[in-house]
Parts: structure tokens; sequence; C-alpha cells
């Protein structure tokens, strides 16, 4: 009993220890504040309230009274950047870097915000020149980022390479994805210019830095048929069920045309007829579809569709189920029928689309570098509608 009254009795002295803490923090906070310029509180009120034109003329007033500011600098050059006055905003770092005075960590940062200025104004050489100059500062890995996006840019992909392995050694994560990507950018570049050869070994290189790379095995298909090998591209394009079943439909075209080629037409078909049990796909189905209307006949492909209306309800496939209905349609049944497709039509045009997971930047093709975020493989290979679906 004894030990917890004199606890009950200590609470008082912590709260008093604690009253006066706060106090003395208090008073530095208010000693502090009153040494800061008026305008600079104003500046930021106008910047709470999303008045950057005026944030922006009361920062220029504050670096005038007080020009060895290097914090209200970087504001004031970081404000002109987000304006678009790129050409302002280059003066102002520029003008920090001019003090011979300054120091390093913070030459290292106006070098980095001069180098954002330049990539903003979309001169990408003297950014390059910029960030490369922070490589042996504290701004490195910043740095190794910026110019890992510039390379991207300009699409020199060796040199993204580089970049990328140098952030992975720095510590800044993994770019094995991003590695692999690049090494297929070089190997598309190869097989549109006819150099088949010259793309496998990219290729290979890309699988070992990511061995799931779905675009790296359907390239070394195209590799292969390029070559006149069409069993060895059937090979590496059934390797993308392994991968990812729901990128099958990216590849279902080429495994139908490939069987095609090596003259087993039904087994290609029934091949696909099994992927699009295993994941319903739009595009998928628009494969089959064509493949079982010409192996099968009309009766065939309409029941086809109309099945995978049932497991699937989706505008995507009534759109289908209405151009399998037409096919053998009486001519007054043919006439309301495409009516109906005609308005249905009109509304998938919206959905067929594909759409970034991270920015919802949205596209009719499918693409593997977002134009909108340039992140690498944020597009599933379902269009909205059918995600919305299975959400």
């Amino acid at each position: 009993m004894e030990f917890e009254l004199w606890w009950l009795l200590g609470i008082p002295a912590f709260f008093g220890l604690g009253w006066i803490a706060a106090r003395v923090d208090i008073r530095q906070l208010v000693s502090e504040s009153r040494t800061l310029p008026r305008g600079y509180f104003k500046g930021l009120n106008y910047l709470l309230n999303d008045q950057p034109d005026k944030a922006v003329d009361s920062f220029i007033d504050i670096v005038k009274q007080d020009p060895e500011s290097t914090e209200l600098h970087f504001a004031l050059g970081n404000l002109f950047r987000r304006r678009g006055e790129t050409e302002r905003a280059i003066r102002i770092h520029q003008n920090l870097l001019s003090r011979p005075d300054l120091p390093a960590d913070e030459r290292a940062h106006a070098e980095y915000e001069l180098g954002q200025d330049y990539l903003k104004a979309g001169l990408l050489d003297r950014a390059e020149e910029t960030y490369t100059r922070l490589l042996d500062t504290s701004y490195a890995v910043q740095g190794r980022r910026a110019l890992l996006e510039i390379y991207q840019r300009e699409k020199e992909w060796h040199r993204a390479i580089e970049a990328a392995h140098a952030l992975q050694e720095a510590g800044a994560g993994s770019r094995q994805k991003e590695i692999a990507q690049f090494y297929c950018e070089l190997a598309q570049d190869a097989l549109v210019h006819m150099h088949p050869d010259d793309a496998m070994p990219l290729l290979e290189s890309a699988l070992h830095a990511d061995r799931t790379s779905v675009r790296a095995t359907i390239l070394c298909g195209d590799v292969h048929m390029a070559k006149g090998d069409a069993e060895g591209a059937l090979a590496m394009w059934r390797r993308v069920e392994q991968q990812s079943v729901p990128h099958v439909a990216l590849v279902a075209q080429r495994i139908m045309d490939g069987y095609r080629k090596v003259g087993r037409p039904e087994e290609g078909l029934s091949l696909l007829k099994s992927y699009l049990q295993q994941a319903s796909s739009i595009d998928l189905l628009e494969v089959v579809f064509k493949a079982v209307l010409d192996l099968e006949g009309v009766e065939a492909a309409r029941n086809l569709v109309a099945d995978e209306l049932r497991r699937t309800p989706t505008l995507l496939g009534l759109d289908k189920f209405l151009e399998a209905r037409m096919l053998d349609a009486s001519p007054t049944v043919l006439a309301e029928l495409s009516l109906v497709q005609n308005l249905v039509h009109g509304y998938t045009q919206k959905l067929a689309r594909y759409q970034c997971s991270h920015c919802g930047f949205k596209a009719r093709q499918f693409y593997w570098h977002c134009p909108g975020c340039s992140r690498w493989e944020t597009y599933p290979p379902r269009r909205t509608e059918e995600l919305n679906v299975m959400n």
C-alpha cells in the first residue's frame, strides 16, 4: 500500500515537470517565429488557401529582403517550376549555385533542383549533365533515379540498364522487372529491324533478370517465328499460361496462327478453348469465336458466345453475342438485331479499354509501359468492364 501511495504522490510532480518543459518549448517556438519575416506567414497562408500566385509574390519580397535565405530560394524555385515558369526557377537555383560559401549539402540540393527544372523544361541533355554531377554527393540516389528517368525518355535502354543496376547496388530497391523490360525493348527493336539473331541473347538476359517476364516469353516466340521455327514459337507462347493465365489473351492470335501454319488448327482451337475456361476474357473470346466460326460453323460459334455470356455477363459479351446472332438471322430479325447491336456497340467502345492500375490512364491498346505515369507492367491484360465484373 505504501508503494502505491508513493506513486500517487509522484504524479503531480511529473505533471509539473511536463508543464514546465512544454512552457520552455512554446517560448522557444514563439521566439524563433518572431525572427521570421511577416511575409513568410502570408506566403504560407496563400499556399494553404491554394493561391500560389500570391504566395510567389510574398516569397519574392522576402528573398529581396533576405537574399542569404537558401530555404526560401528553394521554396520559391519550386513554386516557379510548379507554375511552369521554368526559366525563373532555373535562375533562382543557378543564383544559389553561384554562391562560393554555399555548404556542400545545400549545393547538392540546389544541383538537384536545377536538374528538376531542366527536366520540366525538356532540356534533357542539361538535366543529365546536372544529375551526373550529383553521383558523388549526398543526393546520389536521387540523381540516379532522375538519370534512369531521362534514359527511358530518350530510349537509351543500355544506359537505363546500367542506371538501374547502379540504383540496386546503392540499396534503392529491386529494379529487376524494369531491367527485364529494358532488354525487351532492345529485343523488340532488333525484331523490327529484322535481326532475330540479335534479339535472342537480349531476351535471355531479360529472363535472367525476371523469370516471370511474360513479355520476354512472348518475344522469344516471335523470334522463333521470325526464324521460321513455328514449333519453337508455339512452345514459347504456351509457356505464358504457366507465368500468367490472364496474359494468354495477348498471345492467343499468335497461337492460333502458329497452329494453322503447322497444319493443326483444331489442336490450336482446343488449346484456346481450355484457356478460355480458365480465364474468361473478351479478347480471348474474340480469337476463339473467329476460329470456331471458321472450323466448326455458325451454330457452334453462336453457342460458344451464349455460354460465355451466361458465365460472364458483360456488355462486351452481349455485343459479341448479338454479332453471332446476326450471322444467320432472317432479314426482318437482322434489321432489329442490327439496331440493338449498334446501340450496345456504342456503349462498349467506352468499356473496351485497358486501364493503368497506378494512374488510371485508359487506352484502346495494351501497353507494357504506361503512357500516363511511365510505370512498367501496370496494365492488367483485361478490359475495364471485365475488371469491374470480377471485382
